[in-house]
């Protein structure tokens, strides 16, 4: 059977596009991304922005990111897959990353564009985050479109090798952009006293 993704949270605020491989079963059931309890992405996302995303209603985890300058989608648009591993995955269709491109650039020269239906134009999009190994098989490609990629651990709760503290650290490193645009964020996780990690 054909399994479709979500339609990404994005709005023309974002600076950071956090790129994951497909939802879960659990995720696709709930129409939510990162739905499964024992998925950390709300926890640490909620920690960097100082809020309790994960004790939240999906509506406002979703303005949440929106407001920090956050985008969420998936590296597929649809594939076949039993059960939520993702080394199960068959069959993939690719998110359409040119109109994204498309959209990003449209938005820098004239304030907008229809590319992408659910954001009037990317302006500021520089980054993308993928979340885990399998989605970061796409940095190739995202790097090749113009924007900065990092690969940062899986905060599924397969990835049980990285501790919380250590996926904190490493989001909050990821999520600081060069321009400093993302230093408050960093600023509020430092009270953890972890230190800097590579993602792998």
């Amino acid at each position: 059977m054909i399994l479709r993704g979500l339609s990404p949270i994005m709005d023309e605020r974002a600076r950071v596009l956090i790129l994951g491989s497909f939802p879960s079963t659990a995720s696709l059931a709930a129409q939510q991304y990162y739905a499964h309890k024992q998925n950390q992405f709300w926890k640490i996302i909620g920690t960097l922005l100082g809020q309790p995303l994960a004790e939240l209603d999906y509506p406002v985890r979703q303005q949440a990111v929106r407001d920090a300058g956050l985008a969420i989608w998936d590296v597929y648009a649809m594939c076949e897959r039993a059960g939520s591993l993702d080394s199960a995955i068959r069959n993939a269709i690719p998110n359409d990353f040119a109109a994204l491109q498309k959209s990003a650039l449209a938005g820098r020269r004239a304030g907008g564009s229809a590319a992408l239906k659910h954001a009037g134009g990317l302006p500021a999009l520089a980054r993308v985050c993928f979340n885990g190994r399998m989605a970061g098989r796409f940095a190739p490609q995202l790097a090749a479109l113009g924007f900065e990629t990092l690969i940062l651990p899986s905060t599924s709760p397969a990835n049980a090798s990285w501790s919380f503290e250590r996926k904190l650290a490493a989001w909050r490193d990821g999520l600081a952009s060069a321009d400093g645009n993302f230093q408050g964020i960093a600023d509020q996780a430092r009270h953890t006293g972890v230190g800097r990690y590579p993602a792998r």
